[in-house]
């Protein structure tokens, strides 16, 4: 199993774009009125941080590769190599490189019409990290900094995610 997981700032801000271009979900006028949501646990698919407890009793079997948005962000090639061993597939550099260009988030976003038709706009925004920076307030990322050491500080993931996030 590959777990993929993000920083629950940039989560928070992917999903109030996500459910403002998706008209089958609640949309926002503003986004305090979306922090407020999803800081009291009033989104669709229920509250991340439960997300990261729940699954962290999974992170230490060895059939499970935890790795973080951020960390293929910042490298990719050794991001498809680490996957590439977990899964037990031996790749060539060729082969590397392939998987790192097309798995790039901007060739995602230059196919997803193919892959996804109109949704795929909605699916591949920006693709960067801490764009959170631009719509949370000071008082916001206090809240979310300490509702993630509330849920998930101690434990492997939010070890993970938080030297990967705040350490780098």
């Amino acid at each position: 199993i590959l777990f993929l997981i993000c920083n629950p700032k940039d989560v928070a801000t992917s999903f109030y774009h996500f459910s403002n271009g998706l008209v089958i979900l609640p949309s926002y006028k503003t986004w305090d009125d979306f922090f407020t949501d999803f800081m009291t646990k009033k989104m669709v698919w229920g509250c991340y941080f439960e997300y990261l407890s729940k699954r962290n009793k999974y992170a230490d079997e060895e059939n499970v590769m935890t790795i973080t948005y951020e960390e293929l962000k910042e490298n990719r090639v050794l991001g498809v190599k680490k996957i590439a061993a977990f899964l037990g597939l031996s790749l060539t550099e060729e082969e590397v490189q392939l998987v790192v260009e097309r798995s790039s988030f901007q060739s995602m976003k230059k196919n997803s019409q193919n892959t996804h038709g109109a949704f795929g706009n909605i699916l591949f925004r920006k693709g960067g990290v801490s764009d959170w920076k631009n719509l949370f307030s000071e008082d916001q990322n206090e809240k979310m900094d300490k509702a993630f050491e509330e849920y998930v500080g101690g434990t492997k993931l939010g070890t993970k995610l938080k030297y990967e996030v705040y350490c780098k």
